[in-house]
């Protein structure tokens, strides 16, 4: 089902740019499976063509309930193996400068090395993940790591369990063509580890009456390590979110969600809320994407007393993409704001404030289907510094 695939990388192609928890579905293992070109699913990687995200929603078959190509002969109809374990590696490189009055450079490379695979168990059940074995100069961790049953029933309802990105059903941050990050996903306010990258729990996906309707349980304090006591979760609240969306005439698509969830410490108690819009119209070679989210949290930093904290924050994004062509161009907007000095976007700028705002725009050109370059520009006007980024991406 494209809900949860829409931004993902898809397994037929290379790993696409970036990967994200259904979004980073793309590995290299898939195009030498089925002997095509990551251009089918991909314009440019790691963006999704039409064909890529139903690849994807069929959980990296050309078709719901089709067998294995390529399983092992185990005379057990209850086994099925693929003869080669799908692995793929990608690479991110990246130098850029800086200038705030002065200017400094920075070769970031590598900046991520991953290990992915991805594949089909059995004609609904697949599965993917991805580890990082170097992130920005650290050994990483996993992120992407679930279980997906796609079509049960036969009907178009789907499941997938394990860490993954909370704004997948929104615009999959993955899979973004921009270095500079979709920050109104990564806010945080005060001290609620609340954001909408990942966490662990269960997604749903269905299509009723042209709609897409998608509904997570979530743990809400993100994906890391356990408590002593070997709980993931730091309290006994779950957290909700739910997103309906529907593709409507003229390259118009319109969502709508809404998120609730409780986190405490030390016996206070604080409510997240959030409500949101995010749109997609896609003309031509032009492809615009609007996102929009108001937040409120009651006791942010657990403090008795304290007043609620609201916040407004989204994007604005303008993609290029000729079809079929190599080269492909792009720009982002994005305005995060709180009313009290509480705002972390976990960005490299500092935390406790109450706006954020950056601009970028920047260019690209596919090399290979699996090797791309791309330059781009941003300005970050609470801080007034300039960057520029030049980046070479591959996977094999």
């Amino acid at each position: 089902m494209r809900v949860f695939h829409r931004g993902r990388g898809l397994l037929l192609a290379m790993t696409a740019l970036s990967l994200g928890p259904f979004d980073a579905m793309a590995i290299p293992a898939f195009a030498r499976r089925y002997k095509v070109s990551c251009a089918l699913c991909h314009n440019p990687m790691p963006t999704l063509t039409e064909f890529g995200e139903r690849f994807a929603a069929n959980g990296f078959r050309m078709a719901s309930g089709e067998a294995m190509p390529d399983s092992i002969a185990a005379n057990d109809p209850l086994l099925s193996l693929p003869d080669k374990l799908p692995l793929a590696v990608r690479l991110d490189l990246y130098a850029q400068a800086y200038a705030n009055g002065k200017a400094a450079t920075d070769f970031q490379s590598p900046y991520s090395l991953k290990l992915l695979s991805g594949g089909a168990i059995s004609k609904k059940l697949s599965y993917y993940f991805y580890t990082f074995l170097a992130e920005r100069g650290e050994i990483g961790g996993i992120e992407d790591a679930f279980l997906y049953l796609n079509d049960i029933g036969d009907k178009p309802f789907d499941l997938a369990l394990g860490q993954y990105q909370v704004s997948d059903p929104l615009f999959k941050r993955e899979l973004r063509l921009e270095f500079e990050d979709y920050a109104v996903y990564r806010a945080r306010v005060g001290d609620v580890p609340v954001d909408l990258t990942y966490d662990r729990g269960l997604m749903a996906a269905a299509e009723v009456a042209g709609f897409t309707l998608t509904g997570e349980i979530i743990n809400g304090n993100g994906i890391g390590p356990a408590q002593p006591d070997r709980h993931f979760d730091n309290d006994a609240a779950k957290n909700f979110f739910l997103h309906a969306t529907r593709d409507l005439i003229g390259g118009v698509r319109l969502g709508l969600f809404g998120y609730t969830g409780r986190s405490s410490v030390a016996g206070l108690r604080n409510q997240t809320k959030m409500v949101g819009a995010d749109a997609t119209l896609s003309r031509g070679i032009f492809e615009l994407n609007g996102q929009f989210i108001h937040r409120t949290d009651s006791r942010p930093t657990y403090t008795q007393g304290e007043p609620e904290v609201e916040l407004d924050g989204g994007f604005g994004e303008l993609i290029v993409r000729p079809p079929g062509g190599r080269w492909y161009g792009f720009g982002l907007y994005n305005l995060v704001t709180t009313d009290q000095p509480l705002l972390n976007v976990r960005l490299g700028g500092p935390a406790g404030v109450r706006r954020h705002e950056t601009i970028s725009a920047g260019i690209g050109r596919l090399e290979r289907r699996n090797f791309r370059w791309t330059a781009e520009a941003g300005y970050d006007t609470q801080q007034e510094v300039w960057r520029w980024t030049f980046g070479l991406v591959t996977a094999f």
